[in-house]
């Protein structure tokens, strides 16, 4: 049982019926098909490919790769054990308008808070300040829209996908040290 009940805010709501009243099954189907692209078995999947490639083809590549498979297992952990201490209703459960218009429903009823599919997306948003301008912007754009995917589906508050999102950012920021600091300051002190 949870040990913390969190309400959706005013704002959560007028979002949440805005959607519902709006929505159609063609939104929805869009909208969960790309949600799997920020899905923890998918990313697990794709880190771990890509850590693999790493070890056995691009050694260069190996930091960059072990960060970010150590920063794609936390942030598929740590959602579940704050689900188990935190209790919130999606709204999926709680606006009938949604599913008139074509919203599914999503998960555990009472698992909304917080987002773990926009926890990974807020630590690959922030893992992407590594990379170049251009590929930074368009990785963190796509970070935020597929976030966005989860307050569509009404699967989960807008309050949910920010709190997640930004959790998501601080577990990436906290590793960064542990994985990639070490390995970069090796490399400035040889000549």
């Amino acid at each position: 049982m949870a040990v913390v009940t969190v309400k959706p805010t005013r704002i959560d709501t007028a979002i949440a019926n805005e959607i519902a009243d709006h929505t159609n099954s063609g939104l929805e189907q869009a909208a969960q098909t790309l949600t799997w692209a920020a899905d923890e078995h998918v990313l697990l999947a794709l880190a771990a490919a890509g850590w693999l490639y790493a070890q056995l083809r691009r050694p260069e590549a190996r930091p960059a790769a072990n960060h970010i498979l150590a920063v794609t297992l936390v942030t598929a952990m740590i959602p579940h054990a704050l689900k188990s201490i935190f209790d919130q209703t999606r709204p999926d459960r709680m606006t009938v308008r949604g599913h008139r218009n074509g919203v599914p429903f999503s998960g555990r009823a009472r698992d909304a808070f917080p987002s773990g599919h926009a926890m990974h997306m807020g630590a690959l948003a922030s893992a992407a300040g590594l990379l170049p301008t251009g590929p930074r912007r368009t990785v963190r754009v796509i970070t935020v829209a597929l976030s966005l995917t989860r307050v569509v589906l009404l699967a989960h508050w807008a309050s949910d996908v920010l709190a997640g999102f930004s959790l998501g950012v601080v577990v990436e920021r906290l590793l960064r040290p542990l994985t990639l600091t070490r390995r970069r300051h090796q490399k400035r002190v040889q000549p």
